[in-house]
């Protein structure tokens, strides 16, 4: 589960920086970076690797 949640995260820093170039889905985009800084950082607390 630990590598879904870091592709999940990977997946959504992905969509925000897409989403930032075209400027067209506005403010959800934030949210979904949001989420996967959330994630990373989560996963980072946990002391697991990330690869």
């Amino acid at each position: 589960m630990g590598n879904l949640l870091y592709l999940i995260a990977v997946i959504l820093i992905i969509a925000w920086a897409i989403g930032f170039i075209g400027y067209s889905v506005g403010g959800i985009i934030h949210v979904l970076l949001v989420i996967a800084i959330i994630a990373i950082i989560f996963r980072i607390i946990q002391g697991r690797r990330i690869l």
